[in-house]
């Protein structure tokens, strides 16, 4: 069954549910929208939305050193209370932001932390390229959206496909340890160094 990108972004705008998972609760329900809340209700990750409006103070900074330590990054992640912040899953996740974030390079944690002026460059780029095609203004926006949704999706963490496995985000595997750990979990920064470069800062500004 084809389920179009908007209702997935309904669905997953009602239950903070990941990507993927709102795509199999589509499929699985034949693409109705309430019966796919109840089905992710039930396996637990809907969960995850109402526990992100919780306050997470306590966690870990978590250092990762590629091999040879010519690369590295610090990543702070936080959760609710020291005990989840202690549990092997809690830094099976922070690891794997950690790796991410090294082989990916990511500008910000999210797209609206990502400086203004960097995104209307890239905006006034697409659209210059856009307008060079010769299509009409209403292609234009569409053909700039998309492309700007793909920056988002290379520059962004949460958005990035996660490099273990490309079919989730890395905003999936947060909302997975969400409802698994039974916590709000939030990365908060972050800090890539690699010799011979300028350091990039993953804070929201």
């Amino acid at each position: 069954m084809n389920i179009d990108a908007k209702t997935v972004k309904a669905l997953r705008d009602k239950t903070g549910a990941g990507m993927m998972d709102c795509k199999k609760a589509l499929v699985e329900t034949d693409g109705h929208l309430e019966n796919a809340i109840d089905h992710l209700r039930k396996s637990g990750i809907a969960k995850a939305e109402k526990k992100g409006e919780r306050t997470a103070k306590e966690g870990i900074v978590f250092s990762y050193i590629h091999h040879g330590g010519r690369l590295g990054v610090l990543v702070e992640l936080n959760c609710e209370t020291d005990f989840v912040a202690k549990t092997e899953g809690y830094s099976e996740l922070a690891h794997n932001l950690a790796m991410q974030i090294a082989a990916t390079n990511p500008l910000a944690i999210r797209r609206e932390d990502i400086d203004s002026t960097i995104v209307e460059h890239e905006k006034s780029i697409f659209v210059d390229q856009a307008k060079e095609s010769g299509k009409a203004e209403n292609i234009i926006e569409k053909i700039v959206e998309g492309r700007m949704d793909k920056f988002y999706a290379e520059s962004c963490l949460l958005e990035q496909s996660f490099i273990k496995d490309p079919d989730k985000k890395v905003g999936d595997l947060l909302t997975q340890a969400v409802s698994t750990l039974g916590e709000n979990i939030v990365v908060s920064r972050f800090t890539r160094f690699a010799i011979g470069e300028e350091s990039s800062n993953g804070q929201p500004h």
